[in-house]
């Protein structure tokens, strides 16, 4: 009863707001939208909208088949263009969300000798998700998910693949860059600088600071790790960043990674895929990659 096309007419309604737009944007006719909606609803026995005014609103019924056209449809249109690369001998394209920030640097050092190695696979790379990454997952909007703080779901799958330290950057003349390490009460003076991530993501907060119920004396954020570190060497605040970065920019700026607490705070990247994409040649080979460099 319930067909594909039912689901594309629904998701598209509500993706622009009206009959006649969705109508133009699958290259019907509103008269033949509308009927396949009614008759949809007469097999049903229920109605998918209320109509006010001149919109629609969809009704309880209208909304589970909403949610299970955005579920199953983008697994059909990904499982198509897969069917599509098979049968023209091509590989396709490996879709690469990020969840850290400061991960960038690091995965440039992946993309480059995977590019050489798989000429046939483009990459692309996407920073922003209407539903956070795991949702990108399900939602196939990505394939493989490059995180920090993993969440186990079922149908998911996430391997360590790069081990680093957690560090706070200062300036090269700071008081703190002479310590063997930062204590949580010293953050109470600083203006901390970090990307824009709600705090409870933020390892300076959940690890460090909160647990002492210690909270900085300014928090400012900043989108690009440059800027970032030219405001920690200019003196206007400190960082909390992967250790590895840190050195990396210190070689060319004035600024000094410290350790965060005398036992410091460890942690690992993690790629995280679909479970029944981890046999793809190309994905495996790309988690086999960023686990050996």
């Amino acid at each position: 009863m319930i067909e594909r096309s039912h689901l594309n007419i629904i998701r598209e309604v509500e993706k622009q707001g009206s009959l006649t737009a969705a109508a133009g944007s699958l290259c019907l006719t509103q008269s033949a939208l509308s009927h396949a909606m009614k008759k949809l609803e007469m097999q049903l026995g229920t109605d998918v909208w209320l109509r006010e005014g001149r919109s629609l609103r969809l009704t309880q019924a209208g909304r589970y088949l909403l949610g299970l056209a955005n579920r199953l449809l983008p697994q059909l249109e990904h499982a198509e263009e897969r069917m599509r690369q098979f049968a023209e001998g091509e590989r396709g394209t490996l879709r690469i969300g990020m969840e850290c920030h400061p991960c960038y640097q690091w995965l440039l050092k992946v993309v480059a000798p995977y590019l050489a190695a798989w000429p046939s696979v483009d990459v692309d790379v996407k920073q922003k998700f209407q539903f956070g990454g795991i949702g990108a997952l399900f939602s196939y909007d990505i394939d493989l998910l490059v995180t920090p703080d993993p969440i186990l779901k079922p149908g998911l799958q996430f391997e360590p693949v790069f081990d680093y330290e957690q560090v706070l950057v200062v300036p090269r003349d700071h008081a703190l860059a002479k310590q063997a390490f930062v204590k949580p009460e010293q953050m109470s003076y600083e203006v901390l600088i970090t990307y824009p991530v709600a705090i409870e993501r933020l390892d300076v907060y959940s690890q460090f600071m909160l647990p002492a119920g210690v909270m900085p004396k300014r928090h400012k954020t900043i989108e690009t790790t440059d800027i970032m570190l030219q405001m920690v060497a200019s003196g206007r605040g400190v960082a909390a960043l992967p250790r590895w970065l840190a050195q990396e920019y210190a070689a060319s700026m004035a600024v000094v990674p410290v350790r965060l607490g005398a036992e410091g705070i460890a942690k690992q990247i993690y790629l995280g895929a679909r479970e029944g994409d981890l046999s793809v040649d190309y994905l495996r080979a790309f988690i086999e990659l960023a686990r050996s460099l």
